[in-house]
């Protein structure tokens, strides 16, 4: 089926609490995609638990825990369209426990609206969502200021905020100060879809309107096939239906793909998006495609698909260029966290640690240092301990970003720059 608006995947990240569920709830409801019907049946439903503001939040949280915590622990996905583009929403988990989660989700974006509640200003998870962004190659970042009604809507208190995130961005984003930054009350509407009466002087676009002004994401078409396993069903009277989101490349029924590192081959025998039939998958679309030869426990989360002419690359180690966001003493060659990147996560050993860069210019700063510690950037040698696929960024960039995280936290983040594949 013919797509009549262009696709675009949009993540909403922030620190926990800021009110990202909440905005993502009511977008959906300002722009149709959930009924009056919908309102009241998850309002009847939350009541029982104690949470009657939360009723916009949970469009999204589905699950039973997540209402109870009041928490988005796994990624949700919905759609909604807008004047110009057909929108699949991430709703990205902010809670530190749950940041593991956020990283496949940043991997799958096109564009992400960072959620600040502007009350608290801000947070630790404020930078570290935009540096794992960009990371991931997010390059269209909105800044939604939450909450304004718990500041009586004030335009000292917005733009003394607004001054503050984008001090907190600059690292990640050096053009922070020509972002949109969004005054919004996300529970009470204002300034969502239609422009806010209540915030006379602000005079910038709605958040409706910066989303109908994102620039079209470039679509590489032209690269290999690349699709990570995100999960794998198997349907009754269906069979094997792997889902995913296309990171590059094609993919049409009657291909033959495979899996890497399973290292299992299939044929595609159909694609599905949104509960409809597509006779190509391309980049940006998040698809079911049911396979003939394979079952459901032969592949897994963390897989790649590509096309057994062109397979995905599986690294028995590689250099990668990182920069050291959280540690509490120093890493040294021997170190071995847990690697996140796009939906695989496994564990991986600094094997050596090859220079140590000025994090402002990316000159050389040291020759071999022994150690690396917060702050610093780095080029070192990682290798998986477990199988992994994963591409050099000159290659495939999409699928070069990780992210390393131990002890609960977020340790480094970097891109592949070189591999040895296996053989």
């Amino acid at each position: 089926m013919a797509e009549t608006k262009p696709h675009m995947n949009l993540i909403f990240i922030g620190h926990v609490d800021s009110g990202k569920s909440t905005t993502v709830g009511r977008l959906l409801y300002e722009t149709g995609s959930f009924s009056e019907q919908d309102k009241a049946k998850i309002q009847k439903d939350i009541e029982t638990l104690g949470k009657v503001d939360f009723e916009f939040a949970y469009f999204l949280d589905t699950s039973g825990e997540e209402r109870k915590k009041g928490v988005t622990i796994d990624l949700s996905h919905e759609k909604f369209v807008t004047d110009k583009y057909e929108f699949t929403i991430i709703d990205a988990p902010g809670h530190v426990d749950f940041i593991k989660n956020m990283i496949t989700g940043a991997s799958e974006a096109d564009a992400a609206v960072l959620v600040v509640d502007a009350k608290e200003g801000v947070m630790q998870q404020t930078r570290e969502h935009v540096y794992l962004a960009r990371v991931f190659g997010i390059k269209s970042l909105i800044v939604a200021l939450n909450k304004m009604d718990l500041l009586n809507y004030d335009e000292a208190k917005y733009k003394e905020v607004k001054d503050a995130v984008i001090k907190a961005i600059k690292v990640s984003y050096p053009n922070a100060e020509s972002l949109n930054y969004v005054p919004i009350s996300s529970k009470n509407g204002e300034n969502l879809k239609v422009r806010s009466e209540k915030m006379p002087w602000y005079t910038g676009p709605t958040l409706l309107e910066t989303l109908n002004n994102l620039p079209l994401p470039e679509r590489p078409t032209q690269l290999p096939l690349r699709i990570p396993v995100e999960d794998v069903y198997s349907i009754q009277g269906v069979g094997t239906v792997p889902v995913g989101k296309v990171i590059s490349g094609i993919m049409k029924p009657g291909d033959k793909i495979i899996f890497e590192p399973s290292h299992v081959t299939a044929e595609v025998k159909s694609i599905q998006m949104h509960y409809q039939n597509l006779d190509q998958a391309q980049p940006g679309d998040n698809i079911g495609f049911n396979v003939r030869g394979i079952e459901k426990d032969q592949v897994k989360r963390g897989d790649v698909v590509g096309l057994v002419s062109a397979p995905p690359t599986v690294a028995t180690e590689f250099t990668a260029q990182i920069i050291v966001l959280n540690h509490p003493t120093a890493i040294s060659a021997g170190y071995s966290p847990v690697l996140h990147a796009h939906t695989a996560q496994i564990p991986v050993k600094f094997k050596k640690i090859l220079k140590r860069l000025d994090p402002k210019t990316g000159q050389t700063a040291e020759e071999n240092p022994a150690t690396i510690k917060q702050g610093d950037a780095a080029i070192v040698v990682l290798e998986p301990l477990k199988p992994l696929s994963i591409e050099k960024s000159d290659v495939i960039p999409q699928l070069a970003g990780f992210a390393i995280r131990d002890m609960g936290l977020t340790i480094a983040a970097g891109r592949c720059i070189d591999l040895v594949a296996k053989t």
